[in-house]
């Protein structure tokens, strides 16, 4: 693998009129998706190719974030990263542990985009005191749904407890041909123990008062699922609308699909606002609301931040030009606009261009408007040992394998054996 992609950054291509010996190449994996949001991404690093001659930019799709992982380390180990890296935080503390990457204060310091990036993403940059990425894009989630099939169920209010909600599920959940097999359900749910599941799960927890780490949120040892209320409770929100036959589970991992939800066999799903330029293709109604409160109002803050790996002083100031150029108000403006991710940068927010863009779609607002609501996963060393052991527990509660207490204990006692 890693010989392949190594094969293919080799091969960049120069502009004509600008020596080899001076153009600087330099690699950037991402797992950006669905796929037209990857053809939007690359329109816009060829934009920068062909602006910057100096600087030639490979973008190579390395799969989703739970495949990158063992390519991830093994480029590390094996003394062959990528320059750039698109991913999400929660990978920070891994990688600085291992000594892959460099910190980005001093760049960021000198940069005048530094004003332009909202400030509430600094704690996704930030790790024991200094900062390792740059935020690319910001997201949340709520629930997509088709408000052609709320109608013709007869539902005139969108849902806003955990009780409506349930409730709604069963509303929405028929057998249309009576042939005894259930053609529509109302929810979608995701299956698997993969981060994507983890992160449409957390914002149930929080909604029912429950914290991932006690005491120091920068260690692992801190965190605690037994005897955690809310997460018993969002496991048994999960666990209770599978047994009212209401939902649908996703195939395993592919929890972020979103064919169910366009062709009607389901009626809502939980999702981020990077589907938005899709689904404006398919020519289906949709809506989205936001999640459901058991107590408070909760979201998972998202997105995807830049990291810089250790290379040369040459090509880390290429990439760090080009990674200025993504947090940019034209960049921001045109990937939102085009694939529906939240802009980073308040000028790109901020712009008429961009205002009427929510205008036209009230979509975007509802994510918008949640963002006040959102928490952020840890970004300490261990994070992913955490997410597989909460990932394991959502399965195993969800096909109904063990009790939420139960899945929690177990999760509790595997964590203690590695970080304890």
């Amino acid at each position: 693998m890693l010989v392949t992609i190594l094969t293919v950054s080799g091969c960049q291509a120069w502009r004509t009129g600008v020596e080899a010996s001076k153009v600087t190449h330099i690699t950037f994996w991402h797992g950006v998706n669905p796929p037209p949001n990857r053809d939007v991404l690359q329109k816009l690093v060829d934009k920068f190719n062909q602006t910057h001659p100096q600087i030639q930019v490979e973008s190579l799709y390395v799969g989703q974030q739970d495949q990158q992982m063992p390519k991830i380390l093994a480029a590390v180990v094996g003394n062959a990263p990528p320059d750039l890296l698109w991913f999400n935080p929660t990978i920070t503390g891994q990688l600085v542990e291992l000594g892959a990457l460099i910190p980005v204060d001093e760049m960021l310091s000198q940069s005048a985009v530094k004003p332009e990036i909202d400030p509430t993403l600094y704690s996704s940059m930030e790790y024991q005191g200094q900062l390792w990425s740059v935020p690319f894009a910001t997201n949340n989630v709520g629930i997509f749904y088709r408000p052609s099939l709320f109608q013709a169920a007869g539902i005139k209010a969108i849902p806003r407890t955990w009780e409506e909600f349930r409730r709604v599920a069963k509303q929405l959940t028929h057998d249309l041909d009576g042939d005894g097999q259930i053609d529509q359900y109302g929810m979608f749910l995701p299956l698997g123990k993969g981060e994507f599941t983890v992160f449409t799960w957390l914002p149930f927890m929080w909604s029912s008062g429950g914290e991932l780490v006690n005491g120091d949120g920068q260690n692992a040892a801190g965190v605690m699922l037994q005897d955690n209320q809310g997460a018993i409770a969002a496991l048994q929100f999960w666990r209770n609308l599978v047994q009212d036959g209401s939902t649908m589970l996703s195939s395993p991992e592919r929890g972020y699909e979103t064919d169910p939800l366009v062709s009607g066999k389901v009626a809502m799903q939980i999702n981020g606002p990077w589907n938005l330029g899709q689904l404006q293709t398919t020519n289906v109604d949709f809506g989205v609301f936001p999640l459901p409160v058991n107590q408070t109002p909760a979201t998972s803050i998202g997105g995807e931040n830049l990291f810089f790996f250790k290379t040369t002083p040459e090509r880390q100031k290429a990439a760090f030009k080009f990674a200025e150029y993504t947090m940019s108000q034209e960049f921001q403006t045109e990937l939102a606009l085009a694939a529906g991710y939240l802009p980073i940068n308040l000028k790109s927010r901020s712009s008429e261009k961009y205002q009427a863009f929510v205008q036209n779609l009230p979509q975007a607002k509802v994510f918008l408007e949640q963002a006040q609501y959102g928490l952020s996963r840890p970004i300490f060393p261990g994070y992913n040992r955490i997410s597989d052991s909460i990932g394991r527990a959502i399965e195993a509660v969800v096909l109904g394998k063990i009790s939420p207490q139960a899945a929690l204990q177990a999760s509790q006692q595997r964590l203690d054996l590695i970080f304890k």
